[in-house]
């Protein structure tokens, strides 16, 4: 057996132990090179993880295993990674806090594949400062998910909120909106479900916010499942268990005018590429939502006026 491999990252060493092991069968990924990865994203990655509570997407065996998502914190974890404890029903859990690049190596040595992250932060648990739109299609046709993609933003353009667009190196995107934490989850999923029924009712034939795969029909499923407490995003920059280790890209609004767009368009092989300019610079001022459900009101009436 392969030594561990001692790998500096910021102030600390991390050793991966077992560097050699093989996480991505077909395109021969190794522990080692998936640590590496994370190192090189790290200054990017990082301000998305930072006071965030992590679920860990763990894939020890690779990804032709079906893995699994651990909440708690491993208890072999050193001293030095930041934690949160924070209430569930019944009890609570301690989430790992990934402050360091330390960490995200750590966190890869532990074959976690894919960090997901909270829409808080842990000082306030309950005060998301991201909306997330999930567009889902059902099948690979991102021509669906484009059209989806730029109805939503000419919508949230009609509110006066800033959005920001993300690859989540499956099949769809993320449309995000930062906030500024006035307002407790319920609120902020019940705003987004308004925000869901306006751009349904302008395209029934081609959204749904229908759960049930059966009753889609064949429309692209807009998701708003993750705006609640204790729920979880993929994280920016994070790599998915699929083949080719493809990767939750950040990109900008302009890129959806690109003919080689989809959802798995960036890799773990494009490392270099991914922090040498970041799509969401300079990041816009997080938004209040009382004056955007006040327009949103308004355009909801004068859709239903027109109907």
């Amino acid at each position: 057996m392969t030594a561990p491999q001692k790998i500096r990252a910021g102030r600390r060493t991390v050793e991966v132990g077992r560097p050699e092991k093989v996480l991505f069968p077909e395109d021969g990924i190794t522990k080692a090179g998936l640590a590496t990865y994370y190192r090189t994203v790290a200054r990017r990655m990082l301000p998305h993880l930072r006071g965030r509570p992590l679920m860990l997407e763990r894939h020890p065996d690779g990804v032709g295993d079906r893995g699994f998502m651990q909440k708690d914190i491993p208890d072999h974890f050193p001293d030095w990674v930041h934690r949160a404890e924070l209430p569930k029903e019944g009890g609570t859990v301690t989430y790992v806090l990934c402050e360091d690049t330390a960490t995200l190596v750590l966190l890869a040595d532990q074959g976690c594949i894919t960090p997901h992250r909270w829409l808080s932060r842990a000082d306030l648990p309950d005060r998301p400062d991201r909306l997330v739109f999930d567009l889902d299609p059902s099948d690979d046709d991102f021509a669906r998910v484009r059209d989806a993609a730029r109805w939503l933003h000419d919508l949230l353009d009609e509110l006066r909120l800033p959005s920001q667009l993300m690859t989540t190196g499956s099949r769809g995107l993320h449309v995000s909106v930062p906030l500024d934490r006035g307002a407790a989850f319920d609120e902020v999923r019940a705003f987004a479900a308004d925000v869901a029924g306006v751009l349904t009712a302008r395209h029934p034939d081609r959204l749904t916010t229908e759960a049930r795969k059966k009753a889609r029909g064949g429309r692209l499923y807009v998701d708003l499942q993750r705006n609640a407490y204790g729920q979880t995003s993929v994280a920016p920059y994070a790599v998915r268990a699929r083949p080719g280790a493809p990767v939750a890209a950040p990109i900008a609004w302009g890129d959806l005018d690109d003919p080689g767009l989809d959802a798995r368009r960036w890799t773990l092989a494009d490392a270099d590429r991914l922090v040498e300019d970041d799509p969401w610079t300079p990041a816009p001022r997080p938004r209040s939502l009382c004056p955007a459900a006040q327009r949103l009101r308004r355009v909801a009436e004068g859709h239903a006026a027109r109907a």
